[in-house]
């Protein structure tokens, strides 16, 4: 079981690396600085396992700070880390950028339910930050990007010649520093509940938490950089330091106080805030945006009800619960899946000129 427990946690690692990890340099790989996804991904892999060796403040929230660590014996961390890896697994192969660290959580929570063990008051101020931060990024890009429009209106040269290429050279800089913060947050997603447990100690989880995550994101990362580079708009290399530099920054301080935050909702925030001020809020109506938000409020429900439904099946075997909860789902998706129908043929009524 052991044994187990270690292959699904280096496994989700690899899965974070793909998601948070790649679209760390997903912004320099879309603005142009980085011609080629396997040089973005190197970098990206080598800036995460260089995070993740100062990530152990975050490691110890995940392992003991939002449930009490007696709760986590080794077929729980099993369960916790499969909920995780499940959702992750689904969105990686949808091309989203998910937040592990939410997942993550949410995994934890959905345990903690189960077994009536949960810090509340430190669970809603995460949750808390998991609003305001992407917030921030947000409002700091769309104010950056708003002041360097009007700064090539009033110097059309500043993004030509020796500035283009300062901005390009500073942008992989950025991109680096944001992998770096993937490293220092996300590693301890993985490892954390292992720690959590006493199966391994700080030091030895991040170092390998940090070597499967960098090597996630050079196998499995391509989708995750293609959207976040080039599906949800196009900015300029200044741009991408200003959207590179928010998020590492951010990230940097919430690990310093052990907060997992939501690094691919920081930097797709702070990528639709330079969207925003560029194109206004039409951004908000493309369909790549719509399915992130969407995907980003489910995911960590998502994932709190697979590991409550699997301490429920495996170690209450209550599968009445499990029954009415998979129903209640199947009844969600039912609703979900007749209102897009029926918007669709009111769109398409719509267009043809016809009526309802």
């Amino acid at each position: 079981m052991i044994t187990f427990a270690f292959i699904v946690s280096f496994f989700f690692a690899m899965n974070i690396g793909a998601s948070g990890a790649a679209a760390a340099m997903g912004v320099a790989y879309g603005a142009g600085a980085i011609k080629r996804k396997y040089v973005a991904l190197l970098l990206c892999g080598l800036g995460v396992f260089l995070g993740s060796l100062g990530g152990g403040e975050v490691v110890k929230t995940i392992g003991s700070g939002i449930i009490p660590s007696s709760v986590l014996s080794v077929k729980i961390v099993i369960i916790i880390l499969t909920a995780a890896a499940i959702s992750l697994f689904a969105a990686n192969i949808m091309g989203i950028p998910l937040s592990t660290s939410e997942i993550t959580v949410g995994s934890v929570v959905g345990v903690g339910i189960a077994y009536e063990a949960l810090y509340v008051s430190k669970l809603l101020f995460i949750v808390s930050i998991w609003v305001v931060v992407p917030i921030i990024a947000f409002t700091l890009t769309f104010f950056i990007g708003k002041w360097f429009l009007a700064l090539k209106r009033k110097y059309p040269q500043v993004e030509r010649g020796k500035w283009q290429q300062s901005f390009m050279a500073l942008l992989i800089v950025a991109g680096f520093f944001e992998a770096f913060s993937a490293g220092m947050n996300n590693v301890a997603n993985a490892v954390g509940p292992l720690v959590g447990a006493g199966l391994i100690s700080v030091t030895t989880g991040t170092i390998f938490g940090g070597l499967f995550v960098a090597l996630g994101a050079l196998l499995l990362g391509r989708r995750v950089l293609e959207t976040n580079g080039k599906k949800i708009t196009r900015f300029s290399p200044f741009e991408g330091c200003a959207i590179s530099g928010t998020g590492a920054i951010l990230v940097i301080i919430s690990s310093v106080f052990g907060l997992p935050v939501p690094l691919t909702q920081i930097t797709t925030s702070a990528i639709i805030g330079i969207g925003t001020a560029k194109t206004g809020f039409y951004i908000w109506q493309k369909r790549i945006v719509i399915q992130l938000l969407k995907v980003w409020f489910v995911s960590p429900i998502f994932s709190l009800v697979i590991s409550y439904s699997l301490v429920k099946l495996l170690l209450d075997s209550d599968l009445y619960t499990v029954i009415a909860i998979f129903s209640v789902c199947l009844a969600t998706i039912g609703v979900i899946s007749l209102k897009k129908t029926i918007s669709e043929e009111k769109r398409s009524l719509h267009e043809n000129g016809g009526g309802i």
